[in-house]
């Protein structure tokens, strides 16, 4: 039985991994574990990595072959996760002892690559994925601009306010009042 570990980019959220499993298990492999950015599957056949690629490219996925692009996947996946379900921590880490303690690396050296290969720096990366859960919790409108604030570990309302404004183009309240939110896929944030 042939075992693989695939390194996959652009999975976001747990319905990534529902798509993944229902995907991989329609090609006949059989998956012994998904989580964001990984998927395990073993097979009494050849594994063909084409024929897996084209079907994750179907679903807006790509399989990762190099070290680094697998790195900055992880870097983007970690922060993702970091805002959308460890919300408590924004406030209290650095961002920079943050990714170096979980990828023990020097943050200069996960800086420069994920620079390079992105064209963005990751706190910009990290900036707009906060502006984008801003905007779906506005949109939700069960928490005051104060609580998005401090949910989002920002020092100030101002400093979100004058963040999201830079971002958008828009003050929080003004982007409230529009009638087409413009919200993106936090694979497609930048």
């Amino acid at each position: 039985m042939e075992t693989k570990i695939l390194h996959i980019k652009n999975m976001v959220c747990d319905r990534c991994i529902k798509v993944v499993r229902e995907e991989l298990t329609k090609l006949g492999y059989t998956v012994d574990d998904v989580k964001l950015g990984e998927a395990k599957i073993s097979s009494e056949k050849d594994i063909n990595i084409e024929e897996i690629s084209k079907k994750l490219e179907e679903n807006g996925f790509e399989l990762l072959g190099d070290k680094q692009a697998k790195l900055i996947e992880n870097i983007k996946i970690s922060l993702i996760d970091l805002i959308q379900n460890k919300p408590e921590m924004l406030e209290k880490i650095s961002l920079s002892k943050f990714l170096a303690d979980k990828f023990h690396t020097s943050y200069q050296h996960i800086s420069t690559l994920f620079s390079s290969k992105e064209g963005i720096t990751i706190e910009k990366y990290f900036i707009n994925q906060k502006i984008e859960k801003a905007k779906e919790l506005l949109i939700y409108n069960e928490l005051t601009l104060s609580e998005i604030s401090y949910r989002l570990g920002y020092s100030s309302v101002q400093h979100l306010s004058n963040q999201f404004k830079k971002v958008t183009g828009f003050s929080p309240s003004d982007f409230k009042k529009l009638a087409d939110k413009n919200r993106k896929s936090l694979d497609k944030v930048v």
